[in-house]
Formats: structure tokens, C-alpha cells, sequence
């Protein structure tokens, strides 16, 4: 009878240290939600700050609307190289990747993962503004690939393991070469954790700073040139907030708000996509 006491008072003092500790996790989050909230939704609400250009200091109706096309198109250029290769990386990785370089192939996704993203935008800036003599979205979006990269690669390698050898071996048994069963039968029984792992890796790419400073650099003009300098909503947040003007203050906590409103939803779609492949599979 004590023994039995003392298990149900430790499952409750274990469960209850849970939900205290889930709470204290939860509040940082959402501090900085209701903050970046209050401070940004005078901004938010005024229609032009969504269809206006950035704007000198003192004129009103300045926006952002050329930093949310700007990182709409950085980010795009960049998913275009960094998903296909991280995809086709990761199926080769699960399905052949029992070679010797494949294991230094995914320690150096890991290391990518965890490599600074100031040091990679250094790397894109060397590479490709120094030679061109000018910014530009091509460098900025090929650094964002380059972190984008071992994101797709390893959720796209994890995705495929979790996939049951089973239809593996009827693939092959209905005569299919190797190639054909890993991109007809087993990519799309992965596709909603590749899926999950690409919008992980355009949400860390839309919010990345240091890359785009030293590749895009910014422009407060509206502009859909690759090939030029383009604005990014981060460096709006970046620069305008550290101005002493109330009005650029106010567009950088708009920016931001938009930004983090970005990113959340980026990431409750992946979660949603996850939770419905979950629940189809249970169906099944």
C-alpha cells in the first residue's frame, strides 16, 4: 500500500515538474511574441506600410514592401538550389549511403548545420561580390543555400530511413531498377517529412541576417534585379533600429513583426503537413 503511494506521488511530482517546466520553456517565446506584437502593430495597420517603399526619415508612408519582395526572391532563388540538391543528397544518402565518404558527407552537413552564418556569408561575399565588383541577390541567395543545404539534406535522409524496407523490396520485386524505387515509390512516402525539412530550412533562410549584409546589402529602392543589390527584411530590422529616428524605428519593428509572423507560419504549416501525414498513416 506505501509502495503504492509513493509510486503515485513520484508519477504526479514527475508530471507536474513536466507542465512547470513546458510553461517556463514557453514564456522567452512568448515574451518576445507579445513584444515584437505591441511594438510592431502600429506599423502593421497601416495599409501603405505593406505596398510602400522604405522611405527617408521625417516623410511618412514609408514600408517595406521592397524587403518583403526582396526576401521573397532571395529566398526563392536559394530554395531552387539548395532543395532539389538537398533532396537528391539525402535519398542518396539513405538508400546508398553505405560508402566510407558518405559518413564524412553527413559530417559535413552536420558541421554546416552548426557553421556560423556570418562566416558563410564571408565565404559568398569572396566568392562572388568581390570578382562582380557589386552586391547582388545571386550572392545572397547562394548563401542562403549554403545553410539552407544540410538542413533539406538530413531531414530528407531521415525521412527516407523511417520508410518500411517492405515497399522497398516490392519495388524491386516487380523488376523496377534501384534509381526507379527510390524516386517513384519511396520519395513520395517521404514527402511530407521532405516537405517538413525544406519549409524548416526556407524559415531559417528568411530570417538570416548576416549573410544578406554582407551579399545583398540592402536597397531602398523597389527592385526585382537579381543582379543588383536588394532590400531583406532583415536589414530593414537591422538598420532602421539602430537609427534615432522614431518613424525608421517603427518600420523596423514592423518589419520584424512581420518577419517573425512569417517564420511562425512557415513553421505551423510544416508541423501541420507532419501531423496530417501521421494521421494518414494511421488510417492505413
Amino acid at each position: 500500500m506505501t509502495r503504492n503511494v509513493w509510486r503515485r506521488f513520484g508519477s504526479g511530482f514527475a508530471i507536474s515538474a513536466m507542465y512547470v517546466l513546458t510553461v517556463l520553456a514557453l514564456v522567452p517565446l512568448a515574451l518576445v511574441l507579445w513584444f515584437v506584437a505591441s511594438k510592431g502593430a502600429p506599423a502593421v495597420l497601416h495599409p501603405e506600410f505593406f505596398f510602400n517603399a522604405e522611405r527617408p526619415t521625417g516623410i511618412p508612408g514609408g514600408g517595406v514592401s521592397n524587403a518583403i519582395v526582396g526576401t521573397g526572391i532571395m529566398v526563392g532563388m536559394a530554395s531552387l538550389v539548395a532543395i532539389p540538391i538537398g533532396v537528391l543528397s539525402g535519398i542518396y544518402l539513405a538508400e546508398y549511403g553505405v560508402a566510407r565518404w558518405a559518413s564524412w558527407v553527413r559530417l559535413a552537413s552536420d558541421v554546416l548545420v552548426g557553421a556560423p552564418s556570418i562566416a558563410i556569408g564571408i565565404f559568398a561575399y569572396a566568392l562572388i561580390v568581390v570578382p562582380q565588383h557589386h552586391f547582388s541577390a545571386i550572392s545572397a541567395s547562394l548563401a542562403l543555400a549554403i545553410l539552407m543545404l544540410p538542413v533539406v539534406i538530413r531531414t530528407t535522409e531521415s525521412a527516407v530511413g523511417l520508410i518500411p524496407n517492405g515497399l522497398r523490396e516490392s519495388g524491386l520485386a516487380l523488376g523496377l531498377p534501384r534509381w526507379r524505387v527510390s524516386l517513384q515509390l519511396i520519395l513520395p512516402a517521404a514527402a511530407p517529412g521532405v516537405i517538413t525539412g525544406a519549409l524548416l530550412a526556407v524559415a531559417r533562410a528568411s530570417g538570416e541576417t548576416a549573410p544578406v549584409l554582407f551579399t545583398g546589402f540592402g536597397n531602398q529602392i523597389f527592385s526585382v534585379d537579381p543582379t543588383q543589390a536588394m532590400a531583406a527584411l532583415p536589414l530593414v530590422v537591422f538598420r532602421d533600429a539602430l537609427t534615432p529616428y522614431n518613424d525608421l524605428q517603427q518600420v523596423a519593428w514592423g518589419a520584424a513583426l512581420v518577419l517573425v509572423v512569417m517564420v511562425l507560419v512557415i513553421n505551423l504549416g510544416s508541423r501541420w503537413v507532419l501531423r496530417r501525414q501521421i494521421r494518414l498513416a494511421g488510417q492505413l
